[in-house]
């Protein structure tokens, strides 16, 4: 596991609404802790209705379980967002969020650039490591780099899926919650 990957929720996780059927971007990778957005949740509202001042209707999505009150982003413009953290390449998460609400108005950036979640997926200590031995998770390289901000949000987990192995056909067109078949 390391930052800039991609988790895949193995396809049994049922009844979670945050992680069922999900794809999770590894932002930040550490010995203490790892911190990461579900990248194909999106809410029923726009960011400007969290925040008015900004002028653009962006889709914000469903980060994770924790701070469900904040706001994060991912994005691919470090020479306009000051403090920005590295994921990998061309991606990052976090900054100064003034020079949004300007970058945005401005149209300097757009939803090409930038992905906003309420709330963030962590785990502590060996927590990932450890649900990834019970096969709670897929991992799988980035190969999308920073162009995850636009990746195909609705089909997301079902490509990733269908990425993975003749293993996980069965899942492709079987209902999030098979008890309903």
């Amino acid at each position: 596991m390391k930052r800039g990957n991609l988790i895949i929720s193995n396809p049994f996780i049922f009844n979670d609404k945050y992680f069922n059927r999900s794809v999770i971007l590894i932002a930040s990778h550490e010995i203490s802790s790892s911190i990461g957005f579900v990248l194909n949740k999106p809410f029923d509202l726009n960011l400007n209705s969290i925040v008015p001042e900004i002028r653009q209707k962006l889709k914000v999505f469903i980060g994770g379980p924790v701070e469900t009150d904040n706001l994060f982003f991912i994005h691919n413009r470090p020479n306009l967002i000051p403090n920005s953290k590295k994921i990998n390449k061309n991606l990052y998460w976090g900054g100064e969020f003034e020079s949004i609400i300007y970058l945005l108005n401005s149209k300097s950036i757009t939803d090409n650039n930038i992905k906003f979640f309420l709330g963030y997926s962590g785990w502590s200590k060996n927590q990932l490591k450890n649900e990834y031995k019970t096969n709670s998770w897929i991992i799988k390289k980035n190969i999308y780099n920073e162009k995850i901000i636009v990746e195909d949000h609705k089909n997301m987990w079902r490509n990733q899926i269908k990425l993975s192995g003749s293993k996980y056909n069965i899942w492709l067109n079987s209902p999030e919650n098979p008890s309903f078949n």
